[in-house]
């Protein structure tokens, strides 16, 4: 059996989702901040979850920049640590049931173990979106997330959009996942529609089983003779049986003919009485039909 598009859709999003989100905990760049007036003017701050990064156009990138304002222990960072890793944490979770639910070397994947998975990887992609979505409603609030004065300003960096992505990928990957649920529920529900109200019921009626004699199969090849259908040679009798060989040809009959008149020196006899016939009255020398 193949494994079902929803479930594949859904093992392709989350493992995505996954590193995304993984990438936007770690990097320093949830938020840029830029415009310090005693500073060169290319100089910017990438400020994360666990670090800040000084970064100049002409120069490296230098991190484990000095907290002054108290920017970690503002309560959007420290909620967005908490809830990141639980993300992160919830997510190998869901990965893990979801191999065992999907199987694909087995022929018949396990509905209800992919369908848990998918619950548990919505879950995860809800634990990453609120941390995510908290800390872009108060990304320019200097009372929550402090940053100096103007002229600095302070802007969305690259690991917000990791995020805002990561957890999305893994929001459509649980959903997919959860669908696999439905022919679960299909089955479920007709098993009740089958099943009577109150339980099973003994029939009142045993039930007679009779055995059919089997019809005699139809020979596959038919005995066809002279154009029409017959039995077999095998099947008729010894006074059905067809007769071997081939009529003779017979002789036609042949008349006998005589060359000689035999009726030759009659007419002379029968002219003359019958007082004067003779013993011979006929002239020829082959015998008369009175002889004979």
């Amino acid at each position: 059996m193949r494994t079902p598009v929803a479930m594949t859709l859904g093992m392709v999003l989350a493992p995505c989702g996954l590193l995304l989100n993984l990438t936007a905990t770690l990097a320093p760049g949830w938020r840029l901040v830029k415009g310090y007036l005693d500073q060169p003017v290319d100089v910017v701050l990438y400020q994360g979850l666990w670090d800040m990064c000084r970064e100049q156009s002409s120069q490296e990138r230098e991190c484990g920049q000095p907290d002054k304002l108290g920017y970690f222990a503002a309560e959007p960072v420290l909620v967005a640590r908490g809830l990141m890793v639980t993300s992160l944490a919830v997510t190998a979770l869901g990965l893990l049931l979801a191999s065992l639910g999907v199987r694909c070397w087995e022929d018949e994947p396990h509905v209800v173990l992919a369908g848990a998975s998918g619950l548990v990887l919505f879950a995860a992609g809800l634990f990453s979106l609120i941390p995510v979505s908290w800390y872009t409603h108060f990304l320019a609030d200097r009372a929550v997330l402090p940053f100096p004065e103007r002229p600095v300003t302070a802007e969305v960096s690259y690991s917000l959009v990791l995020g805002y992505l990561g957890s999305c990928l893994l929001l459509l990957g649980g959903f997919s996942l959860a669908l696999s649920f439905a022919p679960w529920c299909a089955e479920c529900r007709r098993r009740r529609r089958k099943a009577p109200p109150g339980g099973p019921r003994r029939p009142s009626i045993s039930t007679v089983y009779v055995e059919w004699p089997e019809p005699a199969l139809t020979p596959a090849i038919k005995y066809y003779s002279d154009g029409q259908h017959r039995p077999r040679p095998a099947e008729l009798g010894p006074a059905d049986k067809p007769k071997v060989g081939f009529p003779m040809p017979r002789p036609r009959a042949k008349t006998y003919t005589n060359p000689q008149d035999v009726l030759d020196g009659e007419t002379e006899a029968t002219s003359q009485s019958a007082s004067s016939r003779s013993t011979r009255p006929c002239q020829s020398s082959l015998p008369c039909d009175s002889d004979l």
